[in-house]
């Protein structure tokens, strides 16, 4: 069994998603003894932004830019990291409502049309079926359904969609949030997500 473990935060040592991805990471080491791990810090490691470069290659273009070329090469090695994976586990602190950038900008290598997902003749079906994956969330502030707050959430609603979309719905998350109202509310919410993943049974 292969599990891919990525982290995107920008906080190091005082991060939480980094500290629940961790901690999911080790719940599978412990219920899968087998389990290889493959790890990307993408905070640390960043791939770059897209652009019209990266998609004129992708049409067939020549490239002639190193910097660009193993851009490329660390995208497709992103791609081929997803596609050995039976389990993935994503630290993802939201960031201004939405997810940090280098994680968007893993999203950009692993969403390939033909590779994660394809178009037929009735819309697009994913590719990535029969995974498993876990996203370790932490935020500052709560986004309850139904209340005003709601309608900011772009972070794991967007993560949740785009691994549907890739054929990827088993998605567990295991949330941190409220991290913002001062060190007990906290301490409550990391202590929580703790007893969630330790609850974790496959």
């Amino acid at each position: 069994m292969q599990l891919l473990h990525l982290d995107s935060s920008a906080l190091g040592a005082a991060s939480v998603s980094r500290q629940l991805s961790a901690e999911i990471v080790a719940r599978q080491r412990a219920l899968h003894p087998d389990i290889r791990v493959t790890y990307r810090d993408l905070a640390a490691d960043p791939a770059l932004h897209l652009t019209g470069t990266h998609m004129a290659i992708r049409a067939g273009a020549s490239n002639a830019d190193a910097t660009i070329a193993a851009d490329l090469v660390k995208g497709n090695a992103y791609l081929d990291d997803l596609l050995a994976a039976d389990i993935v586990v994503i630290g993802a602190p939201m960031y201004n409502f939405s997810i940090p950038t280098p994680l968007k900008s893993w999203v950009d290598r692993i969403a390939v049309a033909g590779k994660t997902f394809q178009y037929t003749a009735t819309g697009p079906v994913g590719l990535l079926k029969g995974k498993r994956a876990f996203i370790a969330s932490a935020r500052g502030s709560v986004y309850p359904a139904g209340t005003p707050a709601a309608a900011n959430e772009h972070q794991e609603s967007y993560l949740i969609g785009l691994l549907s979309f890739l054929g990827l719905t088993d998605v567990k998350v295991v949330r941190a949030e409220g991290l913002a109202f001062g060190p007990e509310a906290k301490d409550a919410a990391v202590a929580s997500a703790l007893e969630d993943i330790a609850a974790i049974t496959a």
